[in-house]
C-alpha cells in the first residue's frame, strides 16, 4: 500500500522542488565544536557540498566517526553550522515552516515503552500538527506496511529492536512528507524487514519523494540508493552513482584457447579500458586463438567504498585537532557517527 497522502496543510513558501530544484543542498556546511574555554577545537564535519534531487534515493556512506550524523543534524538545523549554508525543499535550513514537510527517524530513537505502536503515531502526529481524523486515515495503512499491523495494539516495551525502527520509519511517514531522512533504517532489523524496508523505499521514490540516508549495511545502500557520498574524517570523499563507486577500477577477463591447445586459459586486465580490451583481442587473433568469452567483473559497493577509505590520499586521519590537556565541555559530546 502507498504511503499517506498529505494532511492539507498549505506548502511554505518556494512549493515543492522540482527536477530542476534539489530537495537537498549543502553549501559548504561544517560544524566544529569548542571544548571548555575553547582551548581545542574538534572538526566534526569539514566544509561540505552536497545536492539531493527531488525523487532520489542519496545514501551517505562512511566509518563510525565519519561525520554523517553531524550532516543530517545540520540540514535539519538540529545543530547549528559554524560555515556553510543549506536548503531544504527550497528554503533556508533555519525556516521552520519546512520541517512539516520533512520525515526523520533519528539513530538509536526510543518511544515511551508503555505507549502500543497505535498510541505512539497518534502522538507523535498530534505533535507534528496533524489532526485526528488525517491520524486514523493515514495510521493503519502504514503499519500494514511496516509489517506492524498484528502488533498495533501491543506495547512498545515488548517490540524488537527491528519492530521498533519498522514503528519509526512509519512515525517518519505518517504526515506523507516530501523528504524523508533516515538515519541507520534498517539497523537491527532482520532479512524480512529490511525488504518491506527497501519495498518501501522504491514505492516513495515512484511517488517522487526525496530521501536521503545514512547506513552502514553496504548490501542494503547497493539495491536502493541511486546516489551515494563517501564521508571519512569529516569530508566527503567522493560522490556518485552506485556503479561508479562500485567499479573505479575495471577488471576484466578474457578466456580463449591457443591454437592448437584444447587447454582454456584465461587473462585478466586490470582497469580495462576499452582500446585495452580490444588491442588484447586482436593480439588473440593474430596468434590464431580462439576466443571463447570476454567478461567484466563486476564489483560491490563495498569493494569500492572500501578502496576510497584505503586510498593514500585518504590519509591516516583527517580530523584538525590541536593537542590539549583541557576537559571537553558537552558541547564536544554530541554524537557523531
Amino acid at each position: 500500500m502507498s504511503p499517506a497522502p498529505h494532511t492539507g496543510v498549505e506548502p511554505p513558501r518556494g512549493g515543492i522542488p522540482t527536477a530542476e530544484t534539489p530537495a537537498v543542498v549543502a553549501d559548504g556546511l561544517s560544524k566544529t565544536y569548542s571544548t571548555r574555554f575553547g582551548r581545542r577545537r574538534i572538526e566534526a564535519l569539514g566544509p561540505t557540498d552536497l545536492d539531493v534531487r527531488r525523487g532520489e534515493v542519496f545514501g551517505i556512506l562512511g566509518p563510525n566517526g565519519a561525520g554523517k550524523t553531524t550532516l543530517l543534524k545540520l540540514l535539519l538545523g538540529i545543530v547549528r553550522p559554524t560555515t556553510g549554508s543549506g536548503r531544504i525543499l527550497g528554503q533556508p535550513i533555519n525556516d521552520a515552516s519546512t520541517r512539516e514537510r520533512v520525515g526523520y527517524l533519528p539513530e538509536n530513537h526510543r518511544f515511551p515503552p508503555h505507549l502500543t505502536g497505535r498510541q505512539v503515531l497518534d502522538i507523535y502526529g498530534r505533535l507534528g500538527g496533524m489532526t485526528g481524523g488525517a491520524i486514523d486515515a493515514a495510521a493503519p495503512a502504514l503499519l500494514e506496511r511496516v509489517e506492524l499491523a498484528a502488533w498495533a495494539d501491543a506495547r512498545v516495551g515488548t517490540y524488537s529492536k527491528g519492530m521498533m525502527q519498522r514503528l519509526g520509519i512509519a512515525q517518519a511517514l505518517l504526515s506523507g512528507p516530501d523528504l524523508l531522512i533516515l538515519d541507520e533504517p534498517t539497523d537491527g532489523v532482520d532479512p524480512v524487514g529490511r525488504r518491506a524496508i527497501r519495498g518501501l523505499l522504491s514505492e516513495l521514490r515512484l511517488l517522487g519523494t526525496s530521501v536521503l540516508l545514512n547506513s552502514h549495511i553496504l548490501s542494503e545502500v547497493e539495491q536502493i540508493c541511486d546516489r551515494v557520498a563517501i564521508l571519512r574524517g569529516g569530508k566527503i570523499l567522493r560522490t556518485g552513482t552506485v556503479e561508479e563507486i562500485s567499479s573505479p577500477g575495471r577488471i576484466v577477463r578474457i578466456g580463449y584457447r591457443s591454437a592448437g591447445d584444447d587447454t582454456v586459459q584465461v587473462r585478466t586486465i586490470t582497469d580495462a579500458s576499452t582500446d585495452a580490451i580490444n588491442s588484447a583481442i586482436d593480439g588473440f587473433r593474430a596468434e590464431r586463438s580462439d576466443i571463447l568469452y570476454v567478461e567484466r567483473e563486476k564489483r560491490t559497493l563495498e569493494a569500492g567504498f572500501l578502496e576510497l577509505l584505503d586510498a593514500p590520499e585518504a590519509g591516516p586521519s583527517d580530523r584538525t585537532e590541536a593537542p590539549s590537556t583541557d576537559v571537553p565541555d558537552d558541547s564536544a559530546r554530541e554524537e557523531e557517527s
